[in-house]
């Protein structure tokens, strides 16, 4: 029913296609300019409004960089209470940077985590601050031409390719697909385990890639599951779950949690929900009724937690758990990947 009722806003749709056609030609002409940094800038988007793993693969080419590279993230900061530019320290919140942002500066100590709406301004404003600095990475920049990084990785949703995708808002794309020729690598993101070579060769054909342009493949992995608060690993499966989530498309989550417990309860909220009092008692009183004479816990995704831990005084009572997520590399395709990543960052030597 919903697919149908989108096709009644069709018509904007193509208003907003010829809007931003014009805005594309006009960076093409380089009538409008996009900044040019002699610095290694690796920008990871998508066409899409969320929900195809740009977090994680952010976090996987910050594992791969940050032995051997001094790695930056740069985000917006989406729903973050503060405006500006801002680097991340021992005091910041997920309040004042975002629910990602803070992700990342709970997970990796010795990367520098910063924000900025105006992303041309922010990037020299990291490298005065962090003059150490040797790579930056832009999380969900690849529709803003303001500056045109050096290595463009595109995700799309195996689920949803951007190929089967409508704009805004009689679809879910916040730029025409044509953008993706802009792209070095596109990555086909939450495959099936059993993706086959040949069902990967059918959806890299559907994709239509330029000559130069490199297709991978991943899969999602879902890490060891550990407590929100003091860290410690859960030790033994629990067969009663509240499964907590506030992210674009939970779909494969919950799928991936019910098939790993026998009774689960959902408590959805919208994506990158501001959690309230309103959602503790919910929680709470969720809790009380399911875990009756049952041991229960409550999971969380990771970018959840990170919004719900400065409510550990009235959650502490509840044993709360984070679900990591990982991406990882189907037909051996890290190998390839990591170069090109490497090799990139290498050419500025």
């Amino acid at each position: 029913m919903l697919k149908y009722l989108r096709l009644l806003f069709y018509p904007i749709s193509v208003l907003y296609a010829i809007i931003l056609r014009v805005r594309n030609w006009l960076f093409d002409r380089k009538i409008l300019k996009s900044a040019e940094f002699n610095f290694p800038i690796i920008c990871v988007g998508n066409l899409a409004t969320g929900g195809t793993g740009k977090t994680p693969m952010t976090e996987y080419l910050i594992r791969l960089l940050r032995k051997n590279y001094k790695t930056a993230t740069l985000s917006r900061g989406y729903k973050r209470k503060t405006k500006g530019y801002a680097i991340a320290n021992e005091t910041t919140t997920a309040v004042d940077i975002g629910d990602e942002p803070m992700q990342f500066h709970l997970k990796f100590d010795d990367v520098y985590v910063a924000v900025g709406e105006e992303r041309i301004v922010a990037v020299p404003q990291i490298l005065q601050d962090r003059p150490d600095t040797e790579v930056i990475i832009l999380d969900d920049a690849f529709q803003h031409r303001s500056i045109n990084a050096g290595l463009n990785i595109l995700l799309t949703d195996h689920g949803n390719l951007y190929t089967d995708d409508r704009l805004l808002p009689a679809g879910n794309l916040r730029d025409i697909v044509q953008s993706a020729d802009r792209a070095d690598i596109i990555i086909v993101t939450k495959c099936p385990e059993g993706l086959s070579e040949m069902e990967s060769r059918k959806i890299t054909r559907e994709l239509n890639p330029k000559p130069d342009q490199q297709v991978f493949y991943t899969a999602i992995n879902h890490g060891r599951v550990y407590h929100l608060f003091n860290g410690e690993l859960l030790k033994e499966p629990i067969n009663n779950v509240i499964l907590v989530c506030g992210i674009a498309n939970p779909v494969k989550l919950i799928d991936y949690v019910k098939s790993k417990a026998d009774n689960v309860e959902i408590l959805s909220f919208p994506d990158h929900h501001i959690f309230t009092s309103v959602d503790l008692e919910k929680l709470k009183k969720t809790y009380q009724s399911f875990s009756k004479g049952r041991q229960t816990i409550v999971l969380t995704t990771e970018k959840d937690a990170v919004r719900l831990q400065k409510f550990k005084a009235q959650l502490q009572e509840i044993p709360i758990y984070s679900l990591p997520m990982e991406h990882y590399f189907l037909f051996e395709g890290a190998v390839h990947f990591d170069q090109q990543v490497v090799d990139y960052i290498k050419s500025f030597k």
